[in-house]
């Protein structure tokens, strides 16, 4: 049995909480007990706590959602500013969180390693007991009325339920700015209504009808677009022999419908109306105008009744979705070969199967990011995890392409990736909401509590995601080729998992089980040459597997030796009859979707023929400061077009250097492309310092030949530029 009593004598929060599992937890008194669900507020024991400035208590907001857990400093800053960051925005922080050790802890030591707010590893972290937080301790009864209500017990659930919407004190994080606090407000609201719904259902249920109106009249009040609330408002005014009230609010569901969507109301509120002008006896339960007298918020000793037990209709419990709605399963086979990544796959198994086989507790959505350069492999892995643990999220996968790099197809926004998702669950088309917000609060409404995987693929940047990553125990992978999901991480706390090209041992297993081991029996060498001149990338190696497997008369190290040709290897790393499988395509669209300064960077160093690409030699090649080489080094690297290989020091993958190579004598070789280019843009990325190109690294085979040869190709495409 469950009990969960919340008492406010004053001003002070007193929870004592059992749940299923025996553990009791009482916080009174001299501790300290945070109010998240209205205006951030503070108590010990029966003293309220005056927090400080609206931004202090973001920062507070921020560590008790994550109470007991590290968050970044960076995180903060993210969580608080946004995108609009302040030069001084790390000292502020700084500022904040002592100001709330001040009032939180105000006789703390300032030399002790333990408190209520501690600095650990590069972030800071809230200790206290997380039912002394009212969000958590809300989040715990919902999710204590859905397992009471699966074994039966109804007024154990509705109890629950009463208990937990009496914590809310208006809008959860009232007053505070800052992205973190709109997402969070965003979620909790709609918890609130989603608990609202579950509640009136099973007051339903009891034949509880009269006391069921006044909740759902008053919450249509604010929410006046969710129909579910109008369809329960409808059913209990119906029973309450309030036939033609349930009638008008059918009219004005579809007037206000029209007005603000252009729609008119879903089947299940159809299908209603019609069974209450019909007087469909499915949905009556006799006179039930005198059903309901115990006062709100009791618990109901027993929902049995001397009369035999009515006909209840099935509540939709999830908003408007079509009859008999698939279980999806929307996963792609994954490819053949798939060899390697056996650290990364732990790693993953690790964060996305719950621990103990047990749905995911919370609200808090597994968030993963699989990031890499072109080829990779991150969306076959993404798969391969995939399907490896599709039994833990037994509600079904979904799969949707973002399109995000595709070099022929333009990206999906949010609002269309949306309408595909909505439609695979069900959602008829002409009942999917117009605007992105509408429909990005029926997406989680019909995911909230549900265990869904979901693969994101190729996304674009954290603007297209967040609005299709669900709240609740599901799991969203997502692949992505774009530096910026970094921001996932530090306001969403996703997982960033970082993939390179596959070790030399795995490549060659890749091609021997691609073209089969008597292609490669005894060509060992060759099978390792051609590996390497492929970049150990999976999308390179497959297509030259594939080229091999197709032609038995060309032997592995004929292949190898046309790879080995600089000028002609991309032209072999396609397919011919796929344009888009092609990697010189997908270099092309990422060098264009480029800033204009960093392209500029990566066309001077296709003149740089240096195995190692230093900050200074780079600042030195394009006439810049060390601190914007640095700078434009960092957005190539981020782009995955160059790699980091120590401090402030880059190079190329060898097939993006053929690339940046071929590109550059394209356009020495064409004089009307410079002057478009030099119309277009001006001229100054064309000036290739005479100094820096007779400065090479040393070592470099061929370097000072390089460098005159670079000179003179920069003085042509000038003289072009200037004709």
């Amino acid at each position: 049995m469950t009990e969960l009593r919340v008492l406010r004598s004053g001003r002070c929060l007193s929870i004592d909480l059992n749940i299923g599992s025996g553990r009791r937890v009482q916080v009174s008194d001299g501790d300290l007990a945070l109010q998240l669900l209205g205006p951030i507020r503070a108590w010990r024991g029966a003293e309220e706590i005056v927090l400080g400035p609206p931004k202090q208590r973001a920062v507070l907001g921020l560590l008790a959602s994550r109470v007991n857990e590290v968050v970044g400093v960076e995180q903060v800053v993210d969580a608080v500013w946004g995108t609009d960051v302040p030069q001084t925005a790390v000292n502020g922080v700084h500022t904040y969180v002592a100001g709330l050790r001040r009032v939180l802890e105000p006789g703390r030591d300032r030399r002790a390693s333990r408190g209520v707010v501690a600095s650990v590893g590069g972030g800071y972290l809230l200790r206290m007991e997380a039912d002394a937080i009212d969000a958590a301790v809300f989040v715990r009864a919902h999710q204590e009325a859905r397992r009471l209500r699966t074994e039966g017990d109804l007024a154990g659930a509705v109890a629950q339920l009463d208990t937990a919407l009496k914590l809310w004190r208006g809008d959860a994080y009232a007053g505070v700015p800052g992205p973190f606090a709109d997402v969070e407000r965003t979620r909790l609201r709609e918890l609130r209504l989603t608990a609202i719904e579950e509640w009136a259902a099973d007051m339903l249920r009891m034949g509880r009808h009269s006391e069921t109106v006044a909740v759902l009249s008053e919450a249509l009040v604010v929410e006046q677009l969710r129909e579910r609330l109008r369809w329960l408002l409808m059913l209990a005014l119906y029973r309450c022999g309030r036939q033609a009230q349930a009638l008008s609010v059918y009219q004005e569901t579809r007037r206000i419908l029209q007005i603000e969507l252009g729609i008119e109301p879903g089947s299940e509120l159809r299908r209603l109306h019609a069974q209450i002008l019909a007087g469909d006896p499915r949905i009556s339960v006799g006179d039930s105008a005198t059903v309901g007298a115990e006062p709100l918020g009791t618990v109901a000793k027993t929902a049995v009744r001397s009369s035999p037990a009515p006909t209840v209709p099935k509540l939709p419990l999830r908003g408007p979705l079509s009859v008999d709605v698939p279980r999806p399963a929307q996963l792609p086979s994954g490819a053949r070969g798939f060899v390697g990544r056996t650290a990364e796959l732990a790693a993953l198994r690790q964060i996305v199967v719950p621990r103990g086989g047990e749905p995911r507790v919370g609200t808090t959505t597994c968030t993963v990011v699989i990031e890499g350069p072109v080829g990779v492999g991150k969306t076959e892995l993404a798969l391969r995890l995939a399907h490896e643990v599709t039994d833990h999220y037994r509600d079904g996968q979904l799969f949707v392409d973002l399109s995000g790099t595709h070099p022929q197809q333009v990206p999906l926004t949010a609002h269309e990736a949306l309408g595909l998702l909505l439609g695979s669950l069900g959602v008829e088309e002409a009942r999917i909401p117009a605007s992105l917000a509408a429909r990005t609060a029926l997406y989680r409404s019909l995911l909230f509590g549900r265990q869904m995987l979901l693969i994101l693929d190729d996304a674009l940047n954290p603007e297209q995601l967040r609005p299709l990553i669900p709240r609740g125990p599901s799991c969203v992978l997502v692949t992505s080729r774009d530096h910026r999901q970094s921001s996932l991480a530090a306001r969403e706390g996703a997982h960033r998992v970082r993939l390179g090209p596959l070790k030399l041992e795995e490549s060659t297993e890749l091609i021997t089980c691609l073209v089969g081991p008597e292609r490669t029996a005894g060509q060992e060498e060759g099978v390792a040459q051609l590996a390497q001149m492929c970049g150990r990338l999976p999308l390179a190696l497959r297509i030259a597997s594939e080229v091999l497997a197709a032609n038995p008369s060309i032997s592995v190290a004929t292949q190898a030796a046309r790879y080995a040709v600089e000028r002609e290897c991309l032209d072999h790393a396609a397919m011919e009859d796929d344009a888009t499988i092609s990697l010189r395509t997908t270099f092309q669209a990422m060098y264009r979707a480029l800033p204009l300064d960093a392209a500029r960077m990566f066309r001077l160093l296709g003149h740089y023929h240096a195995a190692v690409i230093s900050v200074s030699a780079a600042a030195s090649l394009a006439g810049l400061s060390w601190d914007e080489a640095r700078r434009q080094l960092e957005t190539l690297a981020d782009s995955h077009l160059l790699e980091e290989t120590g401090l402030d020091l880059y190079r190329f993958h060898g097939l993006v250097a053929f690339y940046a190579a071929e590109g550059i004598q394209e356009i020495a070789d064409n004089p009307e492309a410079v002057q478009s280019i030099a119309r277009e843009r001006g001229t100054q990325w064309l000036g290739v310092p005479q100094h820096a190109v007779l400065s090479p690294v040393a070592g470099v085979q061929g370097g000072e030949r390089r460098a005159q040869g670079g000179v003179r190709r920069a003085r042509a495409i000038q003289r072009a530029a200037d004709s």
